[in-house]
């Protein structure tokens, strides 16, 4: 039988670092994947108004916008400086919103479209009358579960 000796004790391996510059690459690109930026580019002036109960919005995957207000002051001179709806990307009459709202609602898993929220995003200046026109239109297309969106109140 050999005898087990500790002489001539063995020295650390030098670690290979081959490989490193593949799983920078491959966490960089899971950072990409998974974060998103954001989708809509405002073209209307947004002051939200000031609320003391306030809830957050639990599935934001589940929520959709829809903005109101004056239009940005670079844009005043093309579009006037009345009250506009923007739905996504562009501005838009409320008698567009029905088919917006069944787009989106296409656009989602079918067992998430009942707990579609539609938060409308208005101007704190913006007349009621025009909050009351988007909320017929949502009616209309069967989007019942609204939200309003407000900063907290600081007493």
């Amino acid at each position: 039988m050999g005898k087990f000796s500790k002489a001539g004790g063995r020295e650390m391996p030098e670690l290979n670092t081959s490989s490193l510059p593949d799983l920078v690459f491959a966490f960089l690109f899971f950072i990409m994947m998974v974060t998103s930026m954001r989708e809509v580019t405002l073209k209307v002036q947004f002051k939200a108004p000031q609320a003391t109960e306030l809830q957050k919005l639990e599935k934001k995957s589940l929520v959709t916008f829809i903005y109101v207000g004056k239009p940005t002051p670079d844009l005043q001179k093309q579009f006037g400086s009345e009250t506009r709806i923007q739905l996504n990307d562009k501005y838009a009459e409320v008698s567009e919103i029905q088919n917006y709202i069944a787009q989106e609602k296409s656009s989602m898993k079918e067992e998430d479209q009942p707990f579609m929220t539609v938060s409308i995003k208005a101007d704190k200046d913006t007349k009621m009358g025009v909050i009351t026109d988007v909320k017929q239109a949502l009616r209309e297309a069967y989007a019942l579960k609204i939200s309003y969106s407000a900063a907290k109140r600081i007493e």
